[in-house]
């Protein structure tokens, strides 16, 4: 799934989709393919929309990988379960969902192996956080009629609850964005209707009673919503808070760039500091800048001796 527009994301967004987004040199979306190819899948169908041309010229290079992939463009935004729907004719047998605006090495393989287990009509990856409360929280149960119990790390979804307050979390176990799904959860979805996984798909399965499976992943994830949760991908690949700079990139003397993310071509100039900060393609800092936790968009010049702080700046 990588139709969304990723506000959240501006001005990194403003010239490329979300999933395009680079992380260490590649797109956030390639991660995503590869633990898909990891889990022995040979076939994928990227569901497109916002800049939907980017994403498939970057689609057909994949098959260097021997994966045949191909993009589905969504007229109109269908939400995931509906952009999902618009395939049902080619989805027939069991296939994994997942969302390629994130990144992840999760162990999909493990995933597969548990939704078969189980027996379930839908199987969600998880992973479990410190503090849910930014998050749709997951509780399990060792059957599908039994109560949560928060311990659980697999088993059978029993509870769903949206961004809860720390003291009405029952679980720290939160949805990952990554499904194995059987063609009888995908003909729930309505045809034509906009319609999402967690907030319509999920409930409508409990109160049908058709099974829900659930477990916990190993490997890295993130949701790069914000520019901070790049860096913190960036970060837990790297082994600590380096800074990482594309090809072209030019830092000249007298410069410190720390935990940061410079995209390619970009030029900072002599005697600058930029602490915390992604600066996009083809950006310029002019001599003696200071840039702290700021996002700087394609083709942008600082000017020389600009003290930024906290700054999102677009062409």
């Amino acid at each position: 799934m990588a139709g969304g527009r990723g506000t959240r994301l501006q001005p990194l967004t403003d010239h490329r989709p979300k999933p395009m987004v680079p992380l260490l040199g590649r797109p956030v979306i390639d991660y995503v393919k590869d633990a898909m190819l990891e889990a022995g899948v040979s076939e994928v169908v990227v569901t497109t929309g916002y800049r939907g041309d980017d994403l498939a010229s970057h689609v057909s290079t994949w098959s260097e990988d021997g994966v045949h992939a191909r993009v589905n463009r969504e007229s109109t935004p269908m939400g995931t379960a509906g952009s999902v729907r618009l395939l049902s004719d080619v989805l027939t047998s069991t296939f994994i969902v997942g969302s390629g605006d994130g990144v992840s090495t999760l162990d999909l393989g493990a995933l597969l192996a548990h939704h078969r287990a189980t027996g379930a009509a839908l199987t969600i990856g998880l992973v479990e956080v410190d503090d849910p409360s930014s998050f749709g929280i997951v509780g399990l149960g060792a059957t599908n009629e039994a109560e949560v119990d928060g311990d659980l790390r697999g088993g059978f979804v029993r509870r769903f609850a949206e961004k809860p307050a720390p003291e009405d979390a029952f679980s720290r176990l939160i949805n990952a964005g990554v499904y194995i799904v059987e063609p009888e959860a995908l003909a729930m979805v309505p045809a034509g209707v906009k319609y999402d996984f967690s907030r319509d798909l999920f409930p409508s399965m409990l109160e049908a009673g058709l099974p829900i499976a659930g477990l916990m992943l190993d490997g890295l994830w993130f949701d790069i919503g914000e520019p901070h949760h790049l860096l913190e991908a960036q970060a837990a690949l790297l082994g600590g808070p380096q800074a990482f700079l594309h090809d072209g990139v030019t830092v000249q003397d007298g410069s410190t760039v720390k935990a940061s993310l410079l995209m390619e071509d970009a030029t900072v100039g002599a005697g600058c500091t930029v602490q915390s900060s992604i600066l996009g393609v083809g950006v310029t800092v002019g001599g003696g800048a200071v840039l702290t936790r700021c996002v700087i968009g394609d083709g942008v010049a600082v000017q020389s001796g600009e003290h930024l702080v906290d700054v999102r700046r677009a062409a």
